[in-house]
């Protein structure tokens, strides 16, 4: 389970690399081939996934902030694939947790969070436009 989930996060940052961000802060996954945003589309305002994957080509660039200013919530999950990945390759090749332990309450809060900050983000990035 964890060899899987660390090559996953692996895989998304190795894409991530090969992306150039857009320099609107949204549009990078046009690249992958993925249709425009409908939501966008259809309401004129950003999805709150809007930007993510431009924020993901930011973080694996270094660039912080720009990664921040495109998704907030992109860019902290890019950031958390950043330390992830060795955790869950060092739990798969060790066959247990590597330092620390994740139990439910904690993955449940980390996700509620993550969730609460992309809400809070996407609102804000429609109320500034």
């Amino acid at each position: 389970m964890y060899g899987c989930a660390g090559v996953t996060l692996a895989v998304m940052l190795v894409i991530a690399v090969t992306l150039e961000p857009d320099l609107s802060g949204r549009g990078t996954h046009r690249r992958l081939g993925l249709p425009p945003c409908s939501f966008l589309q259809a309401f004129g305002s950003p999805c709150p996934s809007c930007g993510m994957t431009t924020a993901w080509a930011h973080v694996v660039r270094g660039q912080w902030l720009m990664a921040v200013e495109a998704n907030v919530g992109g860019a902290l999950l890019a950031m958390s694939a950043l330390g992830f990945v060795p955790w869950c390759l060092a739990a798969a090749v060790r066959g247990r947790y590597a330092v620390v332990r994740f139990d439910d309450r904690w993955v449940v809060g980390l996700a509620t969070a993550w969730i609460v900050i992309t809400l809070v983000d996407w609102g804000r990035r429609i109320w500034l436009g």
